[in-house]
């Protein structure tokens, strides 16, 4: 098992949810801040005459577990989910998954998601 977890543009996770839903038995989103390669957007200051660069953007991440066969499906689906073609799209991590349990039903590994 691995567990899939991407890093992306706060404003594409309906995007994002929408082509895992069907993919994964379920997964996490969790929004923050983040300061990564993409561009921060400009704000206006005060009464509007000045602005500044934010110090961070607005990202949110999506963590799913599935088994080692689904891997690429879901890899792919969130990539072409996320991409508008400039930096700061995202970043994709996969890590090793050793076991998973099931609180509710006390299932363990595959059958636990």
């Amino acid at each position: 098992m691995k567990r899939v977890e991407a890093t992306i543009q706060a404003d594409k996770v309906g995007a994002v949810s929408d082509a895992i839903k069907e993919k994964v038995g379920g997964y996490t989103i969790l929004e923050g801040n983040g300061r990564g390669s993409g561009k921060r957007q400009t704000m206006r200051a005060g009464r509007g005459t000045g602005t500044f660069e934010a110090e961070y953007n607005k990202v949110a991440t999506v963590s799913t577990i599935v088994d080692d066969s689904q891997v690429e499906s879901v890899v792919s689906a969130i990539a072409d989910a996320a991409f508008t073609g400039s930096s700061g799209d995202g970043i994709v991590s996969i890590e090793d998954v050793e076991d998973v349990l099931n609180i509710a039903s006390k299932k363990r590994g595959s059958e636990a998601l």
